[in-house]
Parts: structure tokens; sequence; C-alpha cells
């Protein structure tokens, strides 16, 4: 697959769709995104059941947890890509589906081929009509808004260059841009800081709760690392061993819910406003976050 295909794949998957429908507007206390009696299974392997969630417009909510616990997996239910073994989801009141454009993605960090010829400005424009096949008439309004985009996430100084050639960092920030296209209600992110530095890191972070302000965007952030996010973060969903708990980072992140949920003892460490968990059964603490790889 070429990287414009690439592109445009993860365009339709995230933020296009090119028969939808008119959709009702999310006003008052209505939630962005809403789960009721969800549960997820593979077989006699339950992630997480009896899940009832409303996450509301504007809100920071930070799922984590181990290695196959399901944080990717709630994120493919809200796409539509997987469905629910019970329960029903909801994003701006309507029930999930595939090419929502409702909804934008950014997804793991994965760099680009060091030859593409694909530019920062072209993965962008792929946010605004990737879900489109044959010839694109790209006209002065679709020029300004790509432009616009590159604009709110600090890249127009590299508008013009292929991607191969910038960083990862760079490169997040252009995945976010083209998540932002249809200025969507909701942005799911999926390990979006993997691989970047701290410098970058806090950069990508800051632009997704710029968003959310700016245009009330509920964000739904699966992340191994809860300390780049955490001045942003409303609540925590916090995924394990079949169970869940929700509640603000001080309610969920304390060493008495973790052990309970873990069954073995696991102290959570508070440090200058930043996190430590130590004695997880897997080794993965959040000072220190491992990818994930293939959840599920």
């Amino acid at each position: 697959m070429s990287e414009a295909e690439s592109g445009r794949q993860q365009a339709a998957t995230a933020a296009a769709s090119a028969v939808e429908g008119a959709a009702a507007a999310v006003t008052g206390d209505a939630a962005a995104i809403e789960l009721r009696g969800a549960g997820l299974s593979y077989g006699d392997r339950v992630l997480w059941e009896n899940l009832d969630l409303r996450v509301a417009p504007g809100e920071f909510l930070a799922v984590l947890g181990p290695n196959g616990s399901g944080k990717t997996s709630l994120l493919r239910v809200l796409l539509g890509l997987q469905p629910l073994t019970t329960g029903t989801a909801l994003v701006a009141g309507h029930r999930v589906r595939t090419g929502s454009r409702h909804i934008g993605y950014i997804p793991q960090q994965k760099a680009f081929r060091a030859g593409s010829p694909l530019r920062a400005r072209d993965l962008v424009g792929l946010g605004l009509d990737g879900h489109r096949w044959g010839i694109r008439l790209r006209g002065r309004a679709f020029r300004q808004r790509v432009d616009e985009l590159l604009e709110v996430v600090g890249a127009s100084a590299y508008a013009d260059v292929p991607v191969g050639m910038l960083s990862g960092g760079e490169q997040q920030r252009l995945r976010a841009a083209q998540a932002l296209a249809t200025d969507p209600r909701v942005l799911l992110c999926d390990e979006p800081l993997l691989s970047l530095d701290l410098h970058h890191q806090q950069a990508v972070s800051a632009l997704i709760d710029r968003q959310r302000r700016r245009s009330d965007t509920a964000v739904v952030f699966v992340t191994h690392e809860i300390n780049p996010i955490i001045d942003y973060v409303d609540r925590v969903l916090y995924l394990a061993g079949g169970q869940f708990r929700i509640g603000t980072p001080e309610e969920v992140m304390t060493t008495d819910v973790l052990s309970d949920m873990y069954g073995t003892r696991v102290r959570v460490i508070r440090n200058e406003g930043r996190l430590v968990v130590v004695g997880l059964p897997d080794a993965t603490t959040h000072e220190h976050g491992q990818h994930e790889g293939d959840e599920d």
C-alpha cells in the first residue's frame, strides 16, 4: 500500500464518510460518547463488561491499563470497527459506525518512508477528502482550510516538505491536523506520544488540549504514561484483569485501587506532580510506559 493510500485509509476510517447522514447536535448535558452496559469478550476472555460511561463535550478522558486490557479495542469500538459483545455505544447521540465525521483519530506514531513524495500539506488534505476516490477538485477553500490546519498545529513552516523527511514529532502534528480536519466532536488518540521525545510529547499533548478547549471536543486518550497529560486529564478509565475503575486521577491512581484491581500489592508514588506505579505484574509502570503493540 502506498503512503497516499495509507493516509487515505486512515482519514476515511477516522474522520470521513461519503454517506454521512444528518447529525443531531450535541447540546446541553448530552454526552459526546456514551456506553451503556458495554462488554467486550474474545471467546471466554472478558476484557471488560457492564461498562457505563458518559464522556461530556470538552472532557479529557485518559484510558490506562496493562497490555491486553482492551484499551485499543475500546477505540475500535468507538470507530465502528469492533462490535461490542453486549451493550450499546453512542457517539454524538448516534450508534457507532465506521467513517463518522464526528470522530477524529490520531493513531500510534509510525514513521513514513524517507523517500515518500507525500508532502505535509498532502497528508493533512487527506483528512478533508481522503474518503473520496477518483479525481479531486481542490479549490481555494480547500487550500485555505489546509493552511489553517497547518497553522493550528504549528506546521506551516514545513507544509511543502515530504513527510519522510520530518521528525516523529512533526509527523504527529500532521496526524493531529488531519484528525481535526472535520472539526470532530470526539478525538480518539491511540498512544500518540509513543517514540516521541519529551519536548514533542509536551507539544502534541498541549495541541490536543487546546483543540478540546477551543472546540469543546471530547478527548479519549489511550496511553501507558499519564504524566505528559496529567495536567489536562479530567477523568481516568483504568482497565485491568477484566475490571475497570472510573474517576479523577486522584481517585483512581492510588495504591489501594490498583492493588485491588491487580490482586497484588502495587504502590503509587507521587512526586512533584508526577506519578510512578511500582510493582505491576507485567512490569509496566506509568513512569516508563512500553509499546502496547497488537493488544488483543
